[in-house]
């Protein structure tokens, strides 16, 4: 069956990039429709908000939106891809940090945008994101001790590295300093083959927003 889906710039928009790394867990093969970066997905990138725009998902008559609902329906119609935890404690843990990335860290969100065209050494971080920083370093250390890495729940990546990998982006992009463990997990999800196929796409992708191009 023929799947679409609906994504902003690869470049800026966290949300796509989620929507994307999840199709790709499901095995699921979708034609990418770009919404143009006009005024509206300018303001809904610069807010860092998931928007009911992007990402989309189409498939087989249903259209899904928002990140989560997205997760829910994939691993519903593809429960063969395994895309939470086998073991019910495992994946109700996935649940609920995946749930934490969605809807808060407004903070990091706002003061490091995903920019994937650009990497700033000496980008000085807002102090009301280091506490995010922090609780993020704190999840992922716990999974990786509790599951044994390289991903957050074992050898293989679930839902949670889908929502959790343009975190990993922007901390390439502004030089964060992590630990040895937040630090080697970064490096796995930057690895991670599928985050390299967008990532190119990305950064063949004309700069467009300036405005996320200033170091504030």
């Amino acid at each position: 069956m023929s799947a679409t889906l609906t994504i902003s710039s690869k470049n800026y928009s966290s949300w796509s990039l989620r929507g994307w790394l999840l199709c790709k867990l499901a095995g699921l093969e979708v034609t990418e429709e770009v919404v143009p970066v006009d005024a509206d997905s300018r303001a809904e990138l610069l807010l860092l908000s998931p928007s009911v725009r992007v990402p989309r998902l189409t498939h087989d008559g249903v259209s899904v939106w928002d990140t989560l609902a997205i997760a829910g329906y994939l691993n519903e119609v593809f429960p063969e891809a395994g895309m939470y935890p086998a073991d019910p404690k495992a994946r109700a843990h996935c649940r609920s940090i995946t749930g934490e990335i969605h809807s808060g860290f407004f903070n990091l969100r706002s003061a490091l945008p995903m920019n994937l065209h650009s990497q700033f050494k000496t980008f000085k971080i807002f102090s009301g994101a280091k506490p995010d920083i922090e609780r993020i370093e704190d999840i992922w250390g716990d999974c990786l001790a509790r599951y044994g890495g390289p991903f957050l729940f074992g050898k293989k990546p679930t839902i949670a590295d889908a929502m959790f990998a343009p975190v990993a982006t922007r901390f390439v992009t502004y030089d964060v300093p992590l630990g040895e463990a937040a630090a080697a997990y970064r490096d796995t999800i930057m690895g991670w083959e599928p985050m390299k196929e967008w990532i190119a796409a990305a950064k063949a992708e004309p700069v467009e927003m300036q405005e996320l191009e200033v170091e504030f």
